[in-house]
């Protein structure tokens, strides 16, 4: 039974992201390692489901040890400079084949459709096709790179059209020129700027790792553009596929993208627990307001109810009802994660004695001890002044030594507004401060 409820209740916190989600373009990355593995199976199930909740989604795989078991198969020498394979005539020959190959494993496990499977039904359709225009790398520093080559463009109008039609679309690390030439390209290259040019919400990459680590070692849920572009010089141990990935991200944030994902290839479900809960379990670079203060509206009132309905059980804090909340909604500020409602608070001024309280003053038990509180109670304090209150002051049953330490002194209740006075609840004994 408790398993059913924590899957109910999962369920219904990921009802607004699937609202959200629906006819939003996504392109997800990933390397040929994940074909070898246990998860890659796992991961095409998800995919699916994905398009079956009107994602439009952009494949962009690569096949890096698939080319080089047939290089070595072939006993071709393979050559790379600053991390890039230098192609020649005979070593193309083997990424056609290998990136061939690579493409139509992954078609055939996309058309799967058995019975009792997680794909039954699923009557997928997946294009691929000559979307990529590419030109040659050219000579670097003395080195002809030959048939390795960079994107020159994307046919964004052709695959906008495939994706209308509720198709997935299926791009390799293959571009060919005006002239009918092939050649070889990056991965990351592909996705990056098949994100940009299509205007993508999401650019998602499958990494060997669960994402970005601060100093302390510690995995990094969530950055700004801002304090990624400061953090990726300062990257260690970081391996050179997730630096590479890692400033792809950059680049699609920098030119249009909205969010960038960085997640762990290995973990089992990683993709819908990253896009379906609110912290997600890999590092997410965003360039809109992921986490915002802001004035609360009628809308937020749902969300308020819920995030203090187990303190108003506890005795914490006084009831609201629904017609109380949407009366005063706008003396409330909320912090707004990904759209949810993870604190709130209320000012009440008493414009006479040029004094206001704060109220209703409330943070997710998921998100205290992290300087939300003193962000919120901050930011009650602009606000106060803005009103132009002298000073503020709080009734509380059990946060007594939390405003202490934020400079509150204890008053008494002759000291409140005599209007304040008059709804004192003397069974509560709320202490003044």
């Amino acid at each position: 039974m408790e398993q059913s409820q924590n899957f109910v209740r999962w369920f219904r916190d990921s009802t607004p992201y699937i609202n959200a989600f629906r006819g939003r373009t996504f392109v997800v990355t990933f390397g040929g390692e994940l074909l070898a593995e246990d998860q890659f199976a796992h991961l095409l199930e998800d995919l699916v489901l994905l398009n079956s909740l009107g994602v439009r989604l952009v494949l962009v795989h690569g096949a890096r040890p698939q080319i080089e078991a047939r290089l070595k198969l072939s006993k071709i020498k393979m050559h790379y400079e600053d991390g890039l394979r230098i192609t020649d005539a005979q070593s193309l020959i083997c990424v056609k084949e290998a990136i061939g190959s690579v493409r139509v494993e992954i078609e055939a496990q996309l058309s799967m459709g058995l019975k009792n499977s997680p794909m039954a039904g699923a009557d997928i359709r997946v294009v691929s096709g000559n979307f990529v225009t590419a030109q040659p790398l050219g000579v670097h520093d003395g080195i002809d790179y030959q048939h390795t080559g960079e994107v020159r463009r994307i046919d964004a109008e052709a695959i906008e059209e495939q994706l209308d039609m509720g198709a997935i679309v299926l791009l390799s690390p293959l571009g060919y020129s005006p002239t009918g030439e092939i050649f070889n390209l990056s991965a990351e290259d592909v996705a990056t700027v098949t994100a940009v040019d299509l205007a993508a919400d999401k650019i998602i990459s499958l990494i060997d790792g669960p994402g970005i680590f601060n100093d302390a070692d510690e995995l990094i849920h969530q950055l700004p553009l801002s304090q990624a572009q400061k953090l990726v010089p300062n990257q260690k141990n970081i391996t050179k596929p997730t630096a590479k990935s890692l400033s792809s991200s950059l680049y699609a944030c920098e030119n249009g993208v909205r969010r960038a994902h960085l997640i762990d290839r290995h973990l089992d479900g990683a993709l819908l627990m990253e896009l379906f809960t609110r912290d997600g379990v890999g590092t997410l670079i965003n360039t809109d307001p992921y986490e915002a203060i802001e004035e609360a509206t009628i809308d937020d009132v749902g969300g308020i109810l819920e995030l203090i309905e187990p303190l108003e059980t506890d005795g914490i804090m006084v009831r609201r009802s629904r017609e109380l909340l949407e009366a005063e909604i706008n003396q409330f500020t909320v912090i707004k994660r990904d759209n949810s409602i993870i604190a709130c608070a209320a000012l009440y001024p008493y414009e006479k004695e040029k004094v206001g309280e704060i109220a209703c003053f409330a943070v997710h038990q998921n998100y205290r001890k992290e300087g939300r509180g003193d962000r919120l109670l901050e930011h009650m304090e602009k606000v106060a002044k803005d009103c132009c209150l002298n000073q503020i002051f709080v009734l509380t049953t059990r946060t007594a030594h939390w405003f202490a330490e934020r400079e509150f002194k204890a008053g008494t209740l002759e000291a409140l507004p005599v209007e304040k006075q008059l709804l004192y609840n003397y069974q509560r004994g709320s202490k003044v401060f």
